[in-house]
């Protein structure tokens, strides 16, 4: 039974402070849709006894076939918090009733462009990690990017029941683990973190870790157990959380806390003694079948079971108890709530990485104080395929002012410069809706500080763009998102039956506009190139061509090709020298390394082709110590325009150089492009 109404949703999203935009990201398999599956069912979308099965946000056949993540999936949620709930919440509030604007992301590297399109438009993120397997490679990829686009992270500590069920740990073991766990996540948000963040390390202390079992659907954080233990020991409940974590043994004996172990049997840590413990033994009564004791238990717990949960056994009976004494949605949404930060907050300082244009505008100024009354600045960072083929949602962000159906917007595409005319184009919004998992529901209208998908801008956007009012034509975009892989697996495509090319050259172009990575292009020779991240990636979007933008028209697909680079070490040895056809031109080139940074500087966009030469000369003569009338000869930047390779001019008085300008850049650009 569904909580809530839209209208009820479209009421809470005029009240920014009440508002949280989150993601869910991990490595491969450590549970991000199973555990997306409690909250899901909080809001009451999908009933409890299915949650951690049903998998709501795997919303295609193959991902629910082959129990992975393909595309980020937006869902909004509804929650209407009880007092006691909110008692310790010292920020800013409207009431108690919450939306969080929640995205599932994809853990294969495979798909990693679509977890940078769903950081992008959200504040916080939920970092799920594996308590057997620990902190994965995939887990630091996907935590540099939350960091890199200054998104707070807190910790979910999953799959808590195989401690109990397959590794059958002893409290203390458990304990080290976690805290080992614990401590690798923190050693890379310390890594990549942005002073103005502040401190986004995790600690179970403060509230900001939480121990989980997805698939079950129990989960606890340490606020749980303090308020439960606090009236107990008669102390102020964020005493007892600092005792239950750490360095604090508890002798029951002697009834006194010591910062070491006595060596007496009975002296324990506080975790393993009052959470822990507690678990184990209730979850080892319902498994042994020892249903007495079980249900004595639950009664000092005050868990109440309905009649017919009584006659369940082994880990269904388990289950249940579990998620009735700690359920999963209680621990994940008081650590959301009271620790990710809503869009007030966050686009403060998310606004520097964000806007391309003067932080001191109007538009800067709409963004940082999530200013519904402002300017539209809107980011559109992906497109979702509609139920009817061929069109698409344009999914973002509305970071100020509001969008509204049927309102005039100006699109700014990714090739756009302020001033130009190029990639722009003023279109009607036809219709807003909110993204519900498997189905879109329409609203009039969107504020800022939310999720959006909108109909009719399908033929416009390519993959993403930034729109904002038809009249503001002094507003610069907000900046291109950095993707951590690029697409260097690539193999060719025709179609069976020659007379299916025109559906091959349509389906590629919405194939294209599906996923914010793959590239689709025509070779010189006429061969169709479509490139993705790796094998796994290319499979999907060879599989989504075929069937859903081709109608099913066979295709014949070649063997997958990686493209290689190169690069060098040191200046080359000769200086090359080219003449021209008509041999009345002779070029001489000699390959020269730069200096340390540099390149990663272009790649980060703090040098480019846009910024103003005076600016750009003062910073490679400061930083990189280059020549200040060398810095205004550079011809252009390879590969694509902006790459981190540079064409210059070293010609000392010689005529008519311009008018051979435009061959050479071009030349460089192919040159760059192609590779070895």
């Amino acid at each position: 039974m569904v909580k809530f109404s839209i209208e009820q949703l479209r009421l809470i999203m005029d009240k920014k402070h009440n508002i949280r935009n989150m993601c869910v990201i991990a490595h491969v398999d450590h549970g991000k849709s199973t555990l997306t599956d409690s909250l899901v069912a909080a809001a009451g979308i999908i009933a409890v006894e299915n949650a951690g099965d049903a998998r709501l946000t795997d919303t295609r056949q193959d991902e629910q076939d082959r129990c992975i993540t393909i595309k980020s999936t937006g869902i909004s949620l509804y929650y209407d918090m009880t007092e006691e709930a909110l008692a310790n919440f010292k920020k800013e509030r409207d009431g108690n009733e919450y939306l969080i604007n929640l995205i599932d992301s994809p853990g294969h590297v495979d798909f990693s462009s679509e977890v940078t399109a769903a950081l992008r438009i959200t504040d916080g993120a939920l970092v799920v990690v594996d308590c057997v397997e620990g902190v994965c490679v995939q887990t630091e990829t996907v935590l540099r990017q939350a960091l890199a686009e200054r998104i707070k992270p807190v910790l979910t500590v999953n799959k808590m029941d195989r401690c109990f069920l397959e590794l059958m740990l002893d409290g203390e073991e458990a304990f080290q683990n976690f805290s080992r766990v614990i401590e690798n996540a923190n050693v890379i948000m310390a890594t990549y973190a942005d002073e103005l963040m502040g401190d986004v390390q995790v600690y179970p202390e403060k509230g900001t870790v939480s121990f989980s079992a997805g698939l079950h659907n129990w989960a606890f954080t340490l606020t749980v157990f303090s308020n439960m233990y606090a009236s107990k020991f008669g102390v102020d409940p964020s005493k007892m959380m600092e005792k239950l974590w750490g360095e604090n043994f508890f002798d029951p004996t002697t009834k006194k806390w010591t910062k070491k172990s006595t060596g007496a049997k009975t002296c324990k840590r506080g975790f393993v003694q009052f959470c822990y413990e507690p678990i184990r033994m209730v979850i080892d009564c319902a498994m042994s079948g020892n249903n007495e004791k079980l249900f004595a238990m639950c009664d000092k717990l005050k868990i109440t079971l309905k009649k017919e949960d009584k006659d369940l056994v082994g880990k269904p009976l388990m289950k249940r108890v579990m998620q009735t004494w700690l359920p999963a949605d209680v621990a994940l949404l008081e650590m959301i709530i009271y620790h990710l930060p809503s869009p007030a907050t966050a686009q403060r300082y998310r606004v520097e990485n964000l806007y391309e244009g003067p932080l001191d505008d109007p538009y800067a100024e709409a963004i940082r104080q999530c200013d519904p009354n402002g300017p539209l600045m809107l980011y559109v960072s992906k497109m979702i395929p509609a139920q009817d083929k061929g069109r698409f949602y344009a999914f973002g962000r509305v970071f100020a002012g509001k969008v509204c159906t049927g309102m005039k917007v100006r699109i700014m595409g990714p090739n756009y410069i302020p001033g130009q005319k190029k990639d722009l184009y003023i279109k009607n919004v036809q219709r807003t809706v909110l993204c519900m998992g498997r189905r879109q529901d329409a609203v009039e209208d969107v504020p800022c500080g939310n999720t959006v998908a909108m109909v009719g801008l399908d033929t416009f956007i390519q993959k993403n763009a930034t729109l904002t009012n038809e009249k503001n034509d002094d507003a610069h975009p907000i900046k291109a998102m950095k993707f951590s892989v690029s697409p260097v697996v690539r193999v060719a495509v025709e179609p069976k039956h020659a007379s299916d090319l025109p559906k091959l050259v349509e389906g590629l172009k919405r194939l294209s506009k599906s996923d914010p990575m793959v590239l689709c292009s025509i070779e010189e020779t006429g061969e169709h190139i479509i490139a993705g991240a790796g094998e796994l990636h290319l499979e999907i979007c060879l599989k989504d061509l075929k069937d859903d933008f081709m109608g099913g028209a066979e295709i014949r697909v070649s063997e997958p090709v990686v493209s290689f680079r190169e690069t060098i070490y040191d200046t080359s040895e000769r200086i090359v020298m080219s003449k021209s056809p008509n041999k009345h031109n002779r070029l001489y080139l000699q390959a020269v390394p730069m200096e340390e940074g540099l390149a990663e500087a272009i790649d980060e966009g703090t040098v480019g082709p846009r910024d103003d030469p005076k600016v750009r000369g003062r910073l490679l003569a400061e930083k990189f110590e280059w020549d200040k009338d060398l810095s205004r000869k550079i011809w252009c930047f390879g590969p694509e325009t902006t790459g981190p390779n540079m064409l210059i001019d070293m010609c000392k008085g010689v005529q008519y150089l311009n008018e051979i300008k435009d061959s050479c850049v071009a030349a460089f650009q192919w040159a760059s492009k192609e590779g070895p």
